[in-house]
This record gives C-alpha cells, sequence and structure tokens, in this order.
C-alpha cells in the first residue's frame, strides 16, 4: 500500500482522521508523558501530535514504508531525535520503556483475540507505575479483520490490573482511556473544587 501511495488511509487530510487523533489526545488524562509507546504508527500522523504532549515517543510499525514515511515527517518537523523507530508488530515484545502511555491506535483488531489477550497479559504488567494505555477504533466490521473495535477495546479493558478512566463513542469510533493505578478522576488529580 505505501509503495502506491504515500498516504493510504488519507491520515493526514482526512476530517475523520484528525477529528479522531484530537478526540483521542484530549482524553489523556495528564498534559505531559516522558514516554510513549505507539505501535503501528503508519505515517507517524499521530506521532506527531504525541510528540506535542510527550518528551519521547517509540513507534513501531511492520512496513518500511510507513517507517520511511514517519522519518521523513519527523526529519521535516525537526523532531526526529525524539522519536525512536523501530520494525515490528504488536504481538512481539514491546520495546523496553519504561513507558508512561501507550496508544493503540486502529491495531488491536489485526489479532486474533486470544493473541491479543495474551499480549496484553504479557506487556501490561511490564509499563511504568502509573502508566496510561488509550485505544482508539473503528467500530465498524471489516471482514479482512478478526474483530470489531469495540470487542478489541472489551479485551483490552480487561485486562488485569487496568482500571478504566473514560470513554468516547460515536457510530465509527470508540476510545477507551485507562490507567494501571486507578484512583481519583482527573479533575481530582488537579485539585479542581468539588471533585
Amino acid at each position: 500500500m505505501y509503495a502506491e501511495a504515500a498516504d493510504p488511509w488519507q491520515l493526514e487530510s482526512r476530517w475523520y482522521e484528525q477529528r479522531k487523533y484530537a478526540i483521542t489526545t484530549a482524553l489523556l488524562p495528564y498534559p505531559r508523558f516522558r514516554h510513549a509507546f505507539e505501535p503501528g504508527c503508519s505515517v507517524g500522523v499521530l506521532t506527531e501530535q504525541l510528540l506535542l504532549r510527550c518528551d519521547h515517543v517509540t513507534s513501531t510499525d511492520i512496513s518500511v514504508g510507513a517507517l520511511d514515511a514517519t522519518n521523513a515527517r519527523m526529519t521535516a518537523a525537526g523532531t526526529r531525535e525524539r522519536v525512536t523507530l523501530l520494525r515490528g508488530s504488536l504481538d512481539q515484545p514491546w520495546p523496553a520503556g519504561p513507558f508512561d502511555l501507550v496508544v493503540l491506535s486502529e491495531v488491536c483488531y489485526y489479532l486474533q483475540p486470544e493473541l491479543l489477550r495474551e499480549v496484553l497479559d504479557r506487556e501490561v504488567p511490564r509499563l511504568a507505575p502509573a502508566a496510561t494505555i488509550v485505544a482508539a477504533h473503528w467500530r465498524h466490521k471489516v471482514d479482512e479483520y478478526p474483530m470489531a473495535g469495540d470487542r478489541a477495546n472489551d479485551i483490552i479493558g480487561a485486562t488485569p490490573g487496568l482500571h478504566h478512566l473514560g470513554v468516547y463513542r460515536d457510530a465509527d469510533v470508540v476510545i477507551d482511556v485507562f490507567d494501571n493505578v486507578g484512583g481519583p478522576s482527573v479533575a481530582a488529580r488537579t485539585a479542581v473544587p468539588g471533585a
């Protein structure tokens, strides 16, 4: 796909994608993160937005073309030194962190449910204390995907040690936010009176 089009999913130009990324980042419970992990980075549109909130991002993709496009985007933006790009897939062992943010955007439904469960059970315990996990997935059925986005997010939500912080859901996308500590709401964490 990447040999035929620079941005095969139209991640940079399609309003649906721009809006989804804005909602995804708006749902994050902290203004700043030290080190994010983003498997399935594609051409780096979300990676670039994550750098506005993260000191460093480690992004992976199985496609060399996608990684080349992300590299070019980060180089042009002058942020390449803040991004680690690795070839790999979600089901492989995750890179060493520690990560305090994991962004699972449009990737989990590519795995069989049992494999996603196995990956999460292996990797979530390795996350930094007080890590945030955000999961954004397409809700419509796609014949080539082993499951729909709702099912993927349900599996993530059932991971031992994760606590649900919030959700956005419309006809097209579901975005859930979790952390591994639980506790007070965003308002309470930031001392908003009455929370």
